[in-house]
């Protein structure tokens, strides 16, 4: 079974920073493409960053472009996203996602449709 446990989430001030990880289980990690995506309480989910763990393609959304950092350690099957300059809009529950690559143009995804795999969230609270 595919399992993916997120974890490294926190209260932070705003301007701070914080490095989530998330460690997969029951898969090959350098076949699957691999997304964060968080939720604010009263708010719909919301996609914040991929990578292709294959070739290393990287995305990011517009909110936390050149804040955060999306990376894999293929050997250690292991996710992180280090977020930088944190924000209070950025508290939200985040989770990790993963999506098997069927075929090596696949694009890289935004939708929580196309992840059959889901971490448990972590929660990250951006306060003073």
């Amino acid at each position: 079974d595919v399992q993916l446990q997120a974890s490294g989430g926190g209260l932070v001030q705003p301007g701070g920073s914080l490095r989530l990880s998330c460690a997969a289980s029951g898969l090959i990690f350098g076949s699957y493409d691999m997304s964060w995506f968080r939720q604010a309480p009263g708010k719909g989910p919301e996609w914040v960053s991929s990578i292709n763990t294959g070739g290393l393609q990287t995305d990011y959304s517009d909110s936390v472009k050149g804040r955060f950092t999306i990376s894999s350690d293929n050997a250690k099957n292991t996710l992180s996203l280090q977020m930088n300059s944190l924000a209070p809009e950025d508290t939200a529950a985040y989770y990790c996602a993963a999506r098997p690559r069927r075929s090596m143009r696949q694009v890289l995804s935004h939708r929580g449709d196309d992840y059959p795999y889901w971490s448990q969230g972590t929660q990250v609270t951006v306060s003073s």
